[in-house]
């Protein structure tokens, strides 16, 4: 796979491409392509045998001209400087593609969590939490979870920030448990926005949904959510992996057991109902309705591209096709759902938590996720309107074009501080 590609000079050739179709000036443009500014920090933490451990730490602030910064905090052995700037700059076009009032950002921290004890991970997350709070807030940046966080970290970082700054501030964090002011269908979020994308990608297509086969690649909190939901709407679960390995039935697998068994014994290879043990690699080649990428960035290469069989993509992952990748995938009629609109979810319910914390008034999980497919639904037509107003390349460069030239009107209206 293609980890050699950098991330942040994908989403350049991504937004340069965008900008071809629209009327952007190259000053403009140069600033469309790079963070405004980036925290880089060394934390210094005790471990729990008194020793002193020094993690290098990142959060960078790519676009603030639609409101706050927004996007999570991954613990990754992988993390890296331009990883997190290009993150953050996906978030910009995320937001923007889903028409919701944020920027974005990403955050990250070198480290493999699995090598450390909880209280380490507790010292080493408010020691972080320690560095953001004088840039973070929540009208200034919202982080979130990402890889490897979740509501733990985020409750951490939230009681960090309030207790420095000795106020009530919910809404600086989201992604935080709902009995510290999280929302209902968060957890869900991510991978419910790509099914829906998908569904949607189907009718376009005018195909059916129900009886199609569906590979998973990536079985961590987006992967087993988008195949249990697929499972619901009548699809075909033939495979998933992790970073393990991965399993294949063409009978169709039960998501939520394969999750079990992972959680039992920290991998879905070895589930008994799986037919055949795969790679990870085999996974994104096999013939397949549609195929959800939901692990890391980079993971359909030019060479995994020249063998996708799949009718459809949606993206549950950050930037899992690189730009070969993606013209390869093109040139073979394959229809992407891109990660800007497909993963979606994750951040729209993170701003319906952050409403919700700002009005101290929450709404049931059934209106979270109403408003959630209101808003995956309306935007997806939007995105298809601009690709066939314009006679765009792809779906990729429909969403980029819409997000762009919303960012455009937005940093045009406010003009230009001396």
């Amino acid at each position: 796979m293609g980890s050699e590609v950098n991330p942040f000079e994908s989403l350049q050739e991504q937004i340069d491409e965008a900008a071809e179709y629209l009327d952007v000036d190259e000053g403009m443009l140069e600033r469309l392509k790079n963070p405004e500014r980036i925290l880089e920090t060394n934390l210094s933490v005790e471990m729990d045998d008194g020793s002193i451990e020094v993690f290098r730490a990142f959060r960078s602030q790519f676009n603030g001209d639609r409101g706050p910064y927004k996007g999570g905090i991954r613990y990754h052995p992988q993390v890296s400087r331009d990883e997190v700037k290009a993150l953050s700059g996906w978030m910009v076009y995320k937001t923007a593609t889903v028409g919701i009032p944020l920027g974005g950002g990403k955050g990250g921290i070198i480290i493999d969590p699995d090598d450390y004890s909880e209280d380490e991970l507790e010292r080493i997350t408010r020691a972080f939490a320690k560095e953001l709070t004088p840039i973070i807030g929540e009208d200034r940046d919202v982080p979130a979870p990402d890889v490897n966080t979740g509501q733990r970290e985020m409750n951490w970082i939230k009681d960090t920030y309030e207790t420095l700054e000795n106020t009530t501030e919910p809404g600086v964090i989201t992604g935080k448990d709902i009995s510290s002011g999280g929302s209902e269908g968060r957890v869900e979020a991510t991978g419910r926005s790509t099914v829906i994308a998908a569904r949607e990608a189907f009718d376009y297509l005018d195909k059916d949904l129900e009886g199609a086969t569906v590979a998973v690649q990536g079985y961590g909190n987006a992967g087993w959510i988008s195949a249990d939901l697929i499972d619901e709407m009548g699809a075909n679960v033939v495979a998933v992996s992790d970073s393990s390995g991965g399993i294949y039935n063409e009978d169709g697998l039960d998501p939520v057991a394969a999750k079990d068994h992972k959680r039992e014994t920290g991998s879905v290879v070895g589930f008994a109902d799986a037919d055949e043990e795969i790679t990870n690699d085999e996974l994104l080649q096999l013939d397949v309705d549609l195929l959800i990428p939901a692990a890391l960035e980079n993971a359909i290469d030019e060479e995994i591209a020249e063998g996708v069989q799949a009718d459809v993509i949606s993206e549950a992952a950050n930037g899992p096709i690189t730009p070969k990748g993606d013209d390869i995938l093109e040139d073979k009629d394959v229809i992407i759902v891109p990660d800007i609109l497909a993963n979606a979810g994750g951040v729209t319910v993170s701003y319906f938590e952050w409403v919700q914390n700002r009005q101290r008034f929450y709404w049931d999980e059934e209106t979270v996720n109403e408003r959630l497919e209101d808003i995956t639904v309306e935007q997806f037509w939007n995105l298809v309107e601009a690709y066939e107003e314009h006679d765009l390349p792809s779906l990729r460069v429909g969403a980029y074009v819409v997000a762009i030239q919303r960012v455009l009107d937005a940093a045009e209206q406010a003009g230009t501080w001396p």
